[in-house]
């Protein structure tokens, strides 16, 4: 992904657009790619409520365009040059979306069986424990996901530097409606200090974001080079 793209909403144009939620930002975003109308979504977002507005973030291959409901001096667009990845040490901020997955069970305790024999997945839910959630955040760094195919762990390229600081916001509930659904997401916001330890990796991690709950405005890494 090739440009990062930051647009600064106020209240009252959201609240004109209809947009009154994460799955409301999930579908308006849309807008700033109007020439692709059925491309699959492979961009990444943040949503940053503030006093009595929205900063959205969009990270992208293609180029993003100014919506019709930004304005234009509200809208700065930079490319993402490769050096940029190059470096070892780097500040970070992210919106993410933890959680785990408890285990369906019957009457008896044992785990639920789908009719193709394998465990039923676990339903998930979000974590709120500080240690729980640094556990968490360490684990997406030495393993992002799991290949469905291979089976194998995917490294994510990176690990927390322990000896930093790293902050941990309250886990905020936000909370929307799917096709006359509620829902929520439990959003947790981490700043900190990260090394790269598997360059390849760490570039497909910050392309393709952390965790789950990406199109509702989670995972997007906001990186900044530091010298240590």
């Amino acid at each position: 992904m090739n440009w990062l793209a930051r647009l600064d909403v106020d209240a009252g144009t959201a609240r004109a657009e209809g947009i009154f939620d994460s799955y409301a930002w999930h579908k308006k975003l849309w807008e700033c790619f109007p020439n692709v109308p059925d491309a699959q979504r492979d961009f990444l977002t943040r949503i940053d409520p503030l006093e009595v507005a929205f900063r959205l973030w969009v990270l992208s291959e293609m180029k993003p365009v100014c919506p019709r409901w930004c304005p234009t001096d509200c809208f700065s667009l930079k490319q993402i040059a490769e050096s940029f990845l190059s470096h070892q040490f780097y500040a970070f901020d992210v919106r993410v979306n933890p959680v785990k997955a408890l285990v369906q069970r019957d009457e008896n305790g044992q785990p639920l069986l789908g009719e193709n024999g394998k465990r039923k997945r676990g339903k998930r839910v979000p974590l709120v424990k500080p240690d729980e959630l640094q556990a968490w955040l360490v684990r997406k760094g030495e393993i992002r996901c799991r290949d469905n195919e291979t089976g194998q762990d995917v490294p994510g390229g990176f690990r927390i530097m322990e000896d930093r600081p790293l902050e941990i916001s309250p886990m905020m509930e936000s909370h929307f409606r799917k096709k006359g659904q509620s829902a929520y997401h439990g959003g947790v916001q981490f700043r900190g200090t990260l090394e790269v330890t598997d360059r390849a990796r760490f570039i497909e991690t910050y392309h393709t974001g952390i965790g789950s709950a990406k199109g509702f405005g989670f995972g997007l890494l906001l990186l900044a080079p530091i010298n240590l």
